[in-house]
């Protein structure tokens, strides 16, 4: 009795072997595809709700740039960026939005929630990837955050909770305050009511006048 040392070679670009299976003109195809797909530049439209001069902005933009090159992405070679900003104006913000969907990009990203609020409104078909957006759920971006549906999902930040810490923070850094007037401006902020029942309940436990 002999035994043998080969084993069947195993393709994990190709498990199932399914390459073999194809006929001259299938591979033709997919080929085409392949090279369709490499040499096409993708496009990104990006809305950051920031002023262009920004330091902050200016890095957050930078990390975007160096995230999507570390995947493959990189801009110039691989895909397009089209930036636009803008800060505090809703006029503003909505214009730089309908500038970017004209432009057809494969994918919109909003920073921020005055972002998305633009982008939304600019387009309904066109994927849209938010970030550094406060409750989506409750502003009615989207129905959950497990199924987002429609055309928009990402990442959301800051907790409602994060209301009745602020109060704690002030009452500690200025222990003699009694009386604190919170202000947001609903067309750049409309999230902000999510902070407002822990910034009272927080108030009522510190005993300060809201």
């Amino acid at each position: 009795m002999t035994s043998s040392n080969t084993r069947a070679s195993f393709h994990w670009d190709d498990p199932l072997l399914l390459d073999q299976q194809l006929t001259d003109d299938e591979r033709l195809i997919r080929d085409s595809a392949r090279s369709f797909a490499q040499e096409r530049l993708r496009s990104i439209g990006l809305l950051m709700a920031r002023r262009q001069d920004d330091p902050e902005a200016q890095r957050q933009h930078a990390a975007l740039v160096q995230g999507l090159a570390d995947i493959g992405w990189v801009e110039g070679r691989t895909m397009r960026l089209e930036t636009r900003w803008s800060v505090g104006d809703p006029a503003h913000a909505l214009a730089a939005a309908r500038e970017l969907v004209e432009l057809s990009p494969d994918i919109l990203v909003a920073n921020a929630t005055p972002s998305l609020v633009a982008l939304r409104q600019a387009t309904t078909t066109l994927p849209i990837v938010f970030t550094s957006v406060a409750d989506p759920v409750g502003q009615g971006f989207v129905p959950s955050l497990s199924r987002p549906g429609g055309n928009i999902t990402g990442f959301s930040v800051e907790e409602a909770s994060m209301g009745g810490k602020w109060l704690e923070v002030l009452k500690e850094a200025a222990p003699r305050v009694a009386l604190v007037a919170a202000i947001y401006n609903p067309d750049t902020a409309p999230y902000a009511p999510m902070f407002f029942p822990t910034l009272y309940a927080a108030a009522d436990r510190l005993k300060l006048a809201l």
